[in-house]
C-alpha cells in the first residue's frame, strides 16, 4: 500500500477533497451509566466530562481551528457521554441542527450499544441516506471480566446486536478499543483487536489508557500506568497495526487528555510524539497496516 495506515486524516481527505476536521459537540446529553438506568459514576475510565474534555459548541471549535485550518471542511462530532441517549425528537433537533449549519459537510456520533434502538436505528439511517454520517460504539474490551471492572455494564452479545443493525442500514460504524486495562494481558487486547476486524466495523479507535483527576480510576488505581513507557506503547500499536485489514480505517492510535486533569502515563499527552514514533517505527520494520494477515 502507499501508505503505512489506512488514516482517517487521508479518507476524509479522499472523500471531501479537502482538510476535514471533527468538531468535538457537547450535546447536553448524559449516560445510562451515569443517571441510575444501568449504573453510577460511569465507566471507571471516564472523566467528569464523558470522555469529552475538548467538547463544546460548533462555533466555539470553528473560532478555535479555524487559524490552523482555514479552509477546511467540518464534521459535527458528537462526543462526551451517551449521544443517542435520548428522546428520538430531540436527537432529530439536536442532529439536524448541526447538518442544517452550511459550514458542516456530515456528522459523527458517539454512542453507547445498548442505546441503539429502533426508533434511533430509523433516525440515523434517515440520516445516513443524505448526509455523511458515521456511529462510534464504546466497546473498549471483549472481555467479560474487564468489562465487569470497568462497570461497563453490559455484555458483548449487546455489541454484536448494535453493529449488526447498523452495518445491515449501511452505516459506518467506528469501534473503540482501550489499550491498558487492568488486568488485561497483551494477547487479551490482540483478542478484542481482532474480534472488532471480523465485526463488520467500518473504523477502529485505540486508545490509550489514561489515569485522569475525577474519574473512579484516580479513586481506586491512581498510580496505575497503563504502559511502562512510550516506547513500549508505541512498539505494541505497532504490533496492532500489523494485524488490522487494510480496509478499515483508523481513527484514532493514543489517547489524549488535557494536561491539566492527566494523572497517568505522565507522557501521554506528548500525542505528536507517540504518532511520530509509531510511523517511524513502521519504517524502521518496514511494515504497514494488515502486512501481517
Amino acid at each position: 500500500m502507499n501508505q503505512l495506515i489506512n488514516s482517517v486524516s487521508s479518507y476524509l481527505k479522499t472523500q471531501f477533497g479537502e482538510k476535514t476536521v471533527k468538531l468535538a459537540i457537547d450535546g447536553g446529553f448524559t449516560c445510562p451509566n451515569r443517571d441510575g438506568t444501568k449504573g453510577l459514576g460511569g465507566c471507571l475510565f471516564c472523566s467528569e466530562g464523558g470522555g469529552g474534555d475538548f467538547a463544546s459548541t460548533i462555533e466555539d471549535q470553528i473560532a478555535l481551528l479555524s487559524e490552523k485550518w482555514p479552509k477546511a471542511k467540518y464534521l459535527a462530532y458528537f462526543q462526551n457521554h451517551t449521544n443517542t441517549y435520548a428522546p428520538v425528537n430531540v436527537l432529530r433537533e439536536k442532529f439536524y441542527t448541526a447538518l442544517n449549519n452550511p459550514l458542516i459537510s456530515g456528522i459523527a456520533i458517539a454512542t453507547r450499544p445498548d442505546c441503539i434502538n429502533d426508533e434511533v436505528l430509523d433516525l440515523l439511517e434517515e440520516i445516513n441516506r443524505d448526509h455523511f454520517l458515521w456511529v462510534e460504539l464504546g466497546l473498549q474490551t471483549i472481555h467479560q471480566e474487564t468489562a465487569d471492572l470497568i462497570n461497563r455494564c453490559y455484555e458483548l452479545h449487546v455489541f454484536d446486536e448494535a453493529i449488526k443493525a447498523l452495518t445491515d442500514r449501511n452505516i459506518k460504524v467506528v469501534v473503540h478499543l482501550i489499550l491498558g486495562l487492568p488486568g488485561e494481558s497483551r494477547q487479551q487486547m490482540i483478542d478484542s483487536v481482532n474480534y472488532v476486524c471480523k465485526s463488520g466495523a467500518w473504523g477502529l479507535k485505540l486508545h490509550l489508557l489514561n489515569v485522569v483527576k475525577g474519574s473512579r480510576m484516580e479513586k481506586c488505581y491512581s498510580d496505575y500506568n497503563s504502559f511502562p513507557s512510550l516506547e513500549e506503547y508505541v512498539d505494541f500499536v505497532c504490533d496492532l497495526i500489523e494485524i488490522i485489514p487494510p480496509e478499515i480505517v483508523l481513527h484514532r492510535l493514543t489517547g489524549d487528555a488535557p494536561r491539566k486533569i492527566l494523572i497517568t502515563p505522565e507522557w501521554s499527552y506528548r500525542k505528536r510524539t507517540i504518532l511520530n514514533g509509531i510511523n517511524a517505527e513502521l519504517r524502521r520494520r518496514g511494515s504497514y497496516q494488515g502486512c501481517r494477515l
